[in-house]
């Protein structure tokens, strides 16, 4: 239908990004799972159609050049366009001291968490340009954010790590770039909060729902809305 909206969510098969997919989907709109693991994948759109929501499989793997050129073309012949992409797929990386950590280390956790995002956007971007509002939500982190991670009150701050964090700080600088020179596009990087996940053991104090309100926010936001910025749950976060 020409009234629907389109939205690919990478990493979708589990926590913030099957929750996003529901919330979103219990907009009315259509909902692609992207996950690498297909038979998860497969399991998380049956318990979304389950509630009656509208959503399909995408096989997607954001480390593969392969993997995605062939989302772009499955998405392509069955929709003809995305109007929302939701880079959410990320992982926390090697568990290293800071003072042990190398390149390959950087390497394992920048191939999805940032690499990815590059990869998935730069391949849909013909799609996204046929939507009247297209719309890209980075999902980063308060630990790549600069401000979040030097204020004492804030339990990033006492977490030491060159992997992950530097991952989120590269990202929400992608995102800024990508807002500059996409400016008919809304491009914006959202931080989820410390949520219960599997990334952190769900020792994060945020329900799932809590964490997803940023995304989807953002996801849901009109053409005249904010574009290269950095959001929470309560508002901008300072970069």
């Amino acid at each position: 239908m020409a009234d629907t909206t389109y939205a690919l969510i990478t990493g979708a098969n589990k926590g913030l990004g099957w929750t996003a997919a529901h919330r979103l989907a219990g907009l009315g709109w259509t909902v692609l799972v992207g996950s690498r693991d297909v038979a998860r994948g497969a399991e998380a759109v049956a318990k979304l159609a389950a509630d009656g929501l509208a959503a399909e499989l995408v096989a997607l793997d954001v480390t593969s050049e392969d993997s995605v050129r062939a989302a772009v073309e499955e998405v392509e012949g069955r929709y003809g366009r995305l109007d929302v992409l939701v880079n959410n797929a990320g992982v926390t990386g090697p568990r290293v001291d800071a003072l042990e950590a190398g390149p390959d280390e950087l390497l394992a956790c920048y191939a999805t968490n940032v690499f990815g995002p590059v990869r998935v956007t730069r391949a849909f971007l013909p799609l996204l340009r046929r939507s009247v509002n297209p719309r890209v939500v980075m999902v980063s982190s308060g630990l790549g954010s600069h401000a979040v991670t030097s204020d004492p009150e804030r339990i990033e701050s006492h977490i030491v790590s060159l992997t992950y964090p530097s991952s989120k700080s590269a990202l929400n600088m992608i995102t800024s770039q990508y807002a500059k020179a996409l400016p008919e596009f809304r491009v914006n990087a959202v931080d989820p909060g410390y949520t219960a996940t599997d990334l952190n053991g769900h020792s994060g104090p945020q329900t799932v729902e809590q964490g997803t309100d940023a995304i989807v926010e953002l996801a849901a936001i009109g053409p005249d809305g904010p574009t290269g910025g950095f959001f929470d749950r309560t508002g901008p976060v300072a970069w």
